[in-house]
């Protein structure tokens, strides 16, 4: 019995002194996906200010990969100490498991730390198709089931999901069709090879701007400060539409909670830097901290959830 209370003992001592001490060397933070897309640029913006708050530097890694799920298994087998965090969608850590029963991890094998941004995506439409509202893209859905296009950045991919979701909400049958990334699946818009598609800010501002598409609304149940001039769906005639998409940094599961915790005020620190903010905006994203750990943890089930429903709602059966 001593024996056991003395091992017991000792673990604690070690754990705690591990993470009194910590961190004490670099930090990886995992990203899914090549250099330059969204999740790439919040983790090349966030990366040094969390690197001055946890003071340690911040040391970005791209392994991208089977729509970001090649990450993700990297950081879920890899040693719990706080030293190798993977950036990530809900694509990766919630979806990418509920769609392939091979995948080789699974959500739990993730400690949640916290959300760093949230944005809505933008519905445009090709400029030629004759639409200017939702509603009018509504009737012409209605008029001719199944022969609208919607493009995506791949099966399972948020825009893949805003479009289940609109016709679900929407009671209107529109075809999907994914491509290899969102910048592509916007080409095909603009070119009318598909006639909508549901996009980044980064990706369509621009071609809007110029009148290359037309941006119908944002995803987001109200008007965004991301995308002057749209409406949110509410105003726009869909009230139960609502889509969001999110970044926000996992450790490995069995990370000690102190060390959790460290990381979390780290994150609240370099999310309230004016610059990161500003910086994050001009991506189209903004800043959105959970309240704790613990917070996250419990959004993160019900979020699964909605993707879950939707998965279910859409017929999707794996990657492609």
């Amino acid at each position: 019995m001593f024996k056991r209370v003395f091992i017991a003992c000792t673990l604690f001592i070690a754990t705690h002194a591990f993470a009194d001490n910590y961190p004490d060397r670099p930090i990886k933070l995992i990203v899914g996906y090549a250099p330059g897309g969204g999740t790439d640029l919040v983790a090349r913006i966030v990366g040094p200010s969390l690197g001055r708050a946890l003071g340690q530097s911040i040391v970005i890694e791209n392994k991208p990969g089977a729509g970001g799920s090649a990450a993700a298994s990297y950081v879920a087998k890899s040693k719990p100490d706080g030293y190798t965090l993977l950036i990530s969608s809900a694509s990766s850590v919630s979806i990418y498991p509920a769609l392939n029963a091979k995948a080789d991890y699974r959500q739990s094998q993730f400690a949640p730390v916290s959300q760093l941004t949230i944005a809505p995506l933008v519905l445009v439409v090709n400029k030629d198709l004759g639409v200017r509202s939702v509603p009018e893209l509504i009737k012409l859905a209605k008029a001719s089931p199944g022969k609208l296009n919607y493009s995506s950045s791949g099966i399972g991919s948020g825009p893949h999901f805003a479009g289940v979701l609109f016709n679900e909400v929407a009671n209107v049958q529109m075809t999907h069709v994914p491509f290899k990334s969102g910048s592509p699946a916007v080409i095909s818009v603009v070119g009318g090879e598909s006639q909508l598609t549901f996009a980044t800010t980064p990706t369509v501002m621009q071609l809007m701007r110029s009148g290359q598409l037309t941006g119908l609304a944002v995803t987001s149940k109200e008007a965004s400060p991301l995308v002057e001039g749209l409406p949110g769906m509410r105003a726009a005639g869909l009230a139960g539409y609502e889509m969001y998409q999110w970044n926000a940094i996992f450790a490995p599961a069995g990370t000690p909670p102190e060390v959790i915790n460290k990381l979390y005020a780290g994150i609240k620190t370099a999310m309230n830097n004016p610059a990161v903010k500003q910086s994050l905006e001009s991506e189209g994203t903004e800043v959105f901290v959970s309240n704790s750990p613990e917070a996250f943890g419990v959004f993160l089930k019900s979020d699964t959830k909605f993707w879950e429903r939707l998965i279910a709602a859409g017929g999707i059966k794996a990657f492609e």
